[in-house]
């Protein structure tokens, strides 16, 4: 195994460094722009930006790829990601950070498909599994790292911001020292809504709701905990707690997603992080103890919902169409990413840091209402006939080449082919309801 880890460890250190850099973009800005007396409600606006800035990098970024080559995309992305940070750093005010937020997750996508295409090209079929278990290790530690890391200086200052400029340019250095060929052209999907909803109404509704609650939290957890009164090392367990725990939280709910009905499984999720919303809204603590204790158990029900639901999907996608749907689920992610920050902040700028947790709460209570309807009209998918569960990075930094590793990682196909976004829906297994027969 080391054997073939070892032509594949330059490109998951500079991974680890483009997520360590990345972890510490999304904490130094909240946390820096709520001290500088931002509302809630433009600190919100930076989740909009960037998901806006890493929807459109899925789309693009492909075809730049395309025509100037992999080597030196991925070295425009990390330049510009570096001077995004400088430029906030430099200008502190809403009006300048928002769409230079856009700009810096347009750059992250780019980035990040670029790595994920090369382990796709160097990774056999026989270990492909196991690299992208690595690669998903490393990155969960990488950005928890990068947000832990602000907890050990001022973040009033320019430091961190030079730091996450300097990790962002080193990112590029093993990918620009490779003496090896180009992979193959990177994974590019086109939306189809239609055809996801035919392939799985309750997949595509969850996805767009947790991509409304998840990046609110992602984007403004660490404004809820400085508005409440938190330490500057609890701000930062704060946003990083969640993200381990649902990491943590995957083993067991995949195990139990693979022996029942996905959809149940998913309910008691959503139902786990309802009860913890509600109550971070009627408690309103304010100790740290409490507060760390229920963030991780919010974050290891939301962040284990994206891989159910990408897993629901797959058990009803038509054989060979795997990475088109979870691209797909991945777009409709971002469009509920670009609301859901924005819905939180302007809730919060209205009635205060629970403005938050009441906005994830409605996002859970529609995931819980629409999937009981819908166990109520179709049953479930035989054991049998399910699709392999995958253990997933937080959605908000997963590209389509995240779902090809994934994919390529159960399936021995050839990966970096298009998704056309064109997904047929003759299979008898479809969870509208329309053709299914048993």
């Amino acid at each position: 195994m080391w054997k073939q880890l070892l032509p594949i460890s330059a490109l998951l250190f500079g991974s680890a460094l483009l997520l360590f850099a990345g972890g510490i973009h999304s904490i130094i800005l909240p946390v820096r722009g709520s001290a500088e007396g931002f509302s809630a409600s433009a600190l919100g606006l930076l989740g909009t930006g960037w998901a806006l800035g890493y929807v459109a990098g899925c789309l693009i970024v492909p075809r730049l790829v395309g025509a100037v080559g992999h080597i030196r995309i991925f070295g425009v992305m990390c330049a510009f990601a570096a001077v995004s940070l400088l430029l906030q750093a430099i200008v502190v005010a809403p009006w300048v950070w928002v769409p230079v937020r856009g700009l810096s997750g347009f750059c992250f996508a780019g980035a990040a498909m670029i790595v994920e295409s090369w382990l796709n090209d160097r990774a056999q079929p026989e270990t492909r599994g196991k690299i992208f278990g690595i690669y998903t290790t490393v990155n969960l530690a990488a950005v928890t790292a990068g947000q832990m890391s602000i907890s050990l200086g001022d973040a009033s200052g320019f430091t961190f911001f030079a730091i996450g400029a300097m990790v962002y340019c080193l990112a590029l250095v093993p990918t620009a020292l490779s003496t090896s060929a180009s992979p193959a052209p990177l994974t590019s999907v086109r939306l189809d809504p239609g055809a996801l909803w035919r392939n799985s109404p309750v997949a595509v509704a969850a996805v767009f709701l947790v991509g409304i609650s998840n990046a609110s939290f992602g984007t403004l957890a660490a404004v809820y905990a400085d508005r409440i009164g938190l330490a500057l090392t609890a701000i930062a367990l704060f946003a990083s707690i969640p993200v381990l725990s649902g990491a943590l939280a995957q083993v067991p709910i995949g195990f139990a997603s693979d022996r029942l009905d996905r959809r149940k499984v998913l309910v008691a999720t959503a139902a786990i992080a309802l009860s913890a919303d509600i109550a971070f809204v009627t408690l309103a603590p304010e100790g740290r103890m409490l507060n760390l204790a229920l963030v991780a158990v919010f974050g290891a029900a939301i962040y284990a919902m994206y891989p159910i639901i990408v897993a629901h999907a797959n058990d009803h996608a038509p054989t060979g169409t795997s990475i088109q749907v979870s691209g797909g689920l991945l777009m409709v992610f971002g469009i509920g990413s670009i609301i859901g920050p924005l819905l939180a902040g302007l809730l919060m700028s209205r009635v205060g840091p629970q403005g938050l947790f009441m906005t994830t709460i409605s996002a859970h209570i529609l995931m819980i209402g629409f999937t009981l309807w819908r166990i109520a009209r179709r049953e479930a998918v035989p054991k049998a006939e399910k699709a392999a569960f995958q253990m997933a990075l937080p959605a908000r930094v997963a590209t389509p080449e995240t779902a090809a590793l994934a994919v390529g990682a159960t399936e021995d196909r050839p990966l970096g082919e298009e998704l056309p976004g064109t997904v047929p829906h003759q299979r008898p297994q479809s969870d509208s309801g329309e053709t299914r027969a048993h």
